[in-house]
């Protein structure tokens, strides 16, 4: 099949021929429909990830058909219409068990016998968190996926393996907004503008949406921002406070030292920010001891605390009734030939999400 390998940190993703190794008990294969690019596909080609095992084939966030089951996996068959996202689990670790799967202890991404699902020329080819997305087929852990109604367009589930889980999710998992509740959202981009529709159908009383993107900004609004705060133009600290007189809730989508930064100085009393956004290796923030007396609270969010088999199908019923905008979030559409272009230009792409379609 043809896959986008990276070879180098840094380096362009390039097509190649790979090798799909046949399957095993616990996994699926897929064809892939849609495939979206992420910021964070963008951050492990530019090292963000210096683990990575290279070479590897990027992506996460993916729709598609499946092919084939193993024998152990049950409630999927051939032919399904799934979503494939990183957010899978055991369903009976410890923290499985308490209802967190965004920490299990025991998600398989890997072979337990240590063979590679793909290769290239016999060596092998490492999966992006266990995926690797940006491929005309996928071969993956059953737990890593989640049916969706037949009738939901592929292009747009896509969306549903990242952008929308884990900004939809950090709003109503994570923060738990609540009704009449401030909000404000720091980056919007896919994962940002998920979470200002989270908002939204949280009953927040305010949503806060900050891009240095014009066109981000516009597409905020229209998926029902209250307010909005071009970054490149005032600070955003300053307007937020001047808007709400501090947020209940800022959610951070970026992953930058300076952007978790202002997110926590966008707090009222008994405020929390909530960072969504991929940080890199060795970043660290300072934030003023004396604003904790005020009870404000910094926490992380992981994959929006998602439950993946319960989540994907839920916001795929919601998008096909009309109170979910997936729309919106799809920006260009590009075939295969042209991701990688689209993935070293994604820092200033315009639009949500670009998606790939096979």
């Amino acid at each position: 099949m043809k896959a986008a390998v990276l070879h180098q940190f840094d380096q362009q993703v390039v097509l190649e021929d790979i090798e799909v190794a046949a399957l095993q008990p616990g996994e699926v294969r897929i064809r892939t429909a849609a495939t979206g690019i992420c910021h964070s596909d963008r951050h492990g080609q530019t090292g963000g990830n210096p683990a990575l095992g290279l070479p590897t084939v990027l992506g996460h966030e993916a729709a598609g058909v499946v092919l084939e089951v193993g024998a152990a996996v049950s409630g999927i068959a051939p032919g399904d219409a799934v979503v494939v996202a990183p957010a899978g689990s055991c369903g009976t670790c410890t923290w499985c068990s308490q209802g967190l799967p965004q920490h299990c202890t025991n998600l398989v991404r890997v072979r337990a016998d240590g063979t590679p699902r793909l290769t290239l020329d016999g060596a092998p080819v490492t999966q992006f968190v266990g995926i690797g997305s940006f491929a005309e087929e996928m071969l993956v852990q059953a737990s890593s996926i989640a049916q969706v109604p037949a009738g939901m367009p592929l292009d747009k589930a896509a969306l549903l393996g990242c952008a929308v889980i884990t900004g939809l999710g950090a709003v109503r998992h994570s923060a738990a907004v609540r009704v009449g509740q401030s909000v404000a959202v720091v980056g919007c981009g896919g994962v940002g503008l998920s979470a200002v529709q989270g908002a939204v159908l949280a009953g927040a009383s305010r949503v806060v949406a900050i891009d240095r993107m014009p066109e981000k900004l516009d597409l905020a609004r229209r998926l029902g921002a209250t307010d909005v705060v071009n970054a490149a133009e005032t600070d955003p600290v300053a307007a937020v406070r001047e808007l709400t007189g501090g947020v209940d809730h800022a959610l951070e989508m970026v992953g930058l030292p300076a952007t978790i930064q202002q997110a926590f100085a966008m707090l009222g009393t008994r405020g929390t920010a909530t960072v969504v956004g991929l940080a890199r290796p060795g970043d660290t923030i300072e934030i003023p001891a004396t604003d904790l007396l005020a009870e404000k609270r910094l926490q992380g969010s992981r994959l929006g605390g998602t439950r993946l088999r319960v989540d994907v199908p839920l916001y795929a019923e919601m998008y096909l009734s009309g109170r979910l905008d997936l729309d919106a979030l799809q920006g260009a559409t590009v075939s295969i030939d042209g991701l990688a272009d689209a993935l070293d230009g994604i820092d200033s792409a315009t639009a949500a999400r670009t998606i790939v379609t096979f």
